[in-house]
């Protein structure tokens, strides 16, 4: 469906006070940089294990982006795991999904965090994503994410995705489909909009997804459109989109968040991404091949650091502090103006996490699942000795299917297997970890079971291609003529 909708314009020009008031204060010398800068006095008194002078490239520069799962950056930063293995790290906060992977490509930084489905699709080409030989050789966390919808969505009867399952059972996709579509059929095209934070990652994989599944055609009911996660609350709050998936806490922000009425909350969580996927894969850290090739002690260092960071991040006793540590202006800058410091960033990290909703429920539920850093949950299907750090090549078989599957590339590449082994390095991760004393599981691929998936369509890695073309919903489908 083609849109031209007349809000653009006015919209934008709302949205870009902001920016013009940051252009205001570069202009007069103020520095707009937040990144993390210099050494903590917990990083100064770590012993290193690891000589800065044995490294090939002991500067170096990582990215990270303000959510909630930059904490193990943060972490590290911190608490001094990348002086530890020998690394002197400059931190560089980006201001999107894009900039982020975009400054690996470019050189600008030599590490940094990368959306699921980035690496994957800078392999493969896929629509939406620069080809370019990037590798991750570990996930930084699963899970942390959240679709939220708007006060509109909530009027017309739209609830979060449990309350679909309770109700409905068996029937929930059906239900909740029928009220996604009605939605969507009484709005103007300029209100049916759906914001990720990338293309051609796995939150754009979600909502189609999710769509889909539904019975709702996400290439005929609504835009994709990407907005930078910091960006995400502002743009619901003056009416650009009416719904958008995003990592913590910019979907509990959207819960407290004054609307232009001065009533409170913009928006509710729909679902969190587990409830689409258990267990997937949020962040990988992102390196380009080159980097690896010429500095594999330097890499070697830098995941050591960043599993012990993530190590940190899982440990219960920890997650106060992680939590607090990520309001801070050069990490999320996510501090309420009342109530406690970490009343953004704390539910995903704790555990307590609120869906919201207009009619005052409390709608809060405890779960050890919400953001996962190193200890898988029980409740979640693993393998003997896996980990949430661990890639599985699978996965990224995965994430080719989905892009052949909305068009963002011609067909299922042939060598999908050559393409996972160069992107996701299960094989150097392995290697890292036995050197840190960490059991991994042998094997590169996994079958995902049906009860992982919102669908209950399960994922068999031997076979993509069926796997792909048993959709209904997909771009490129075969066109079916009926004669009478």
């Amino acid at each position: 469906m083609s849109y031209t909708p007349d809000w653009t314009r006015r919209k934008f020009l709302e949205g870009m006070g902001a920016t013009a008031a940051g252009m205001a204060l570069s202009s007069c010398a103020i520095s707009g940089d937040r990144s993390a800068k210099g050494l903590t006095e917990e990083a100064r008194a770590i012993k290193q294990i690891v000589n800065p002078g044995d490294l090939e490239k002991s500067d170096i520069t990582v990215g990270y982006v303000p959510v909630n799962d930059c904490a193990p950056f943060a972490i590290a930063w911190k608490k001094g795991f990348f002086r530890k293995y020998g690394l002197n790290v400059k931190l560089v906060r980006e201001a999107s999904w894009a900039t982020s992977r975009d400054g690996l490509i470019f050189g600008r930084t030599d590490a940094a965090p990368v959306v699921s489905g980035a690496v994957t699709n800078a392999r493969i080409g896929a629509e939406g994503a620069r080809h370019a030989p990037m590798c991750a050789a570990m996930v930084i966390h699963r899970h942390g994410n959240a679709m939220t919808m708007n006060k509109a969505m909530w009027d017309f009867g739209l609830r979060p995705w449990h309350e679909y399952q309770q109700q409905y059972g068996d029937r929930a996709l059906e239900e909740f489909g029928k009220q996604f579509r009605a939605f969507f059929d009484s709005q103007p095209p300029e209100q049916r909009v759906w914001a990720v934070v990338l293309s051609s990652s796995i939150y754009e994989y979600f909502v189609r997804y999710l769509s889909a599944a539904a019975g709702v055609d996400p290439l005929k009911e609504f835009r994709v459109i990407i907005v930078p996660p910091p960006q995400m609350v502002s743009n619901v709050r003056i009416g650009a989109m009416q719904a958008y998936m995003v990592a913590e806490p910019w979907n509990t922000r959207a819960i407290y968040e004054k609307a232009t009425t001065g009533e409170q909350g913009i928006g509710f969580t729909f679902a969190q991404g587990k409830e689409v996927w258990l267990g997937h894969p949020d962040r990988l850290l992102g390196v380009m091949e080159d980097f690896i090739n010429k500095n594999p002690k330097t890499y070697n260092s830098l995941v050591k650091a960043m599993i012990e960071a993530c190590q940190y991040c899982s440990n219960p006793q920890n997650h106060q502090e992680v939590a607090t540590l990520l309001t801070e202006r050069s990490f999320t800058g996510a501090k309420p103006k009342k109530g406690p410091v970490d009343k953004f960033t704390r539910p995903a990290i704790i555990g307590e996490y609120n869906y919201g909703g207009f009619d005052g429920k409390d709608r809060t539920i405890k779960a050890t699942d919400n953001t996962i850093f190193f200890d898988i949950p029980n409740g979640i299907p693993k393998q003997p000795g896996e980990h949430s750090t661990f890639l599985w090549r699978s996965r990224s078989i995965w994430l080719m299917t989905q892009a052949a599957r909305w068009g963002q590339i011609k067909e299922f590449p042939k060598n999908a297997e050559e393409l996972a082994s160069k992107g996701w390095r299960t094989d150097l991760y392995r290697n890292i970890a036995a050197e840190m004393g960490i059991e991994c599981p042998k094997d590169d691929y996994k079958v995902e079971s049906p009860d992982v998936f919102i669908d209950n369509k399960g994922f068999d890695p031997s076979n993509p291609v069926g796997y792909l073309n048993s959709f209904e919903i997909r771009a490129n489908r075969p066109t079916r003529f009926f004669m009478s």
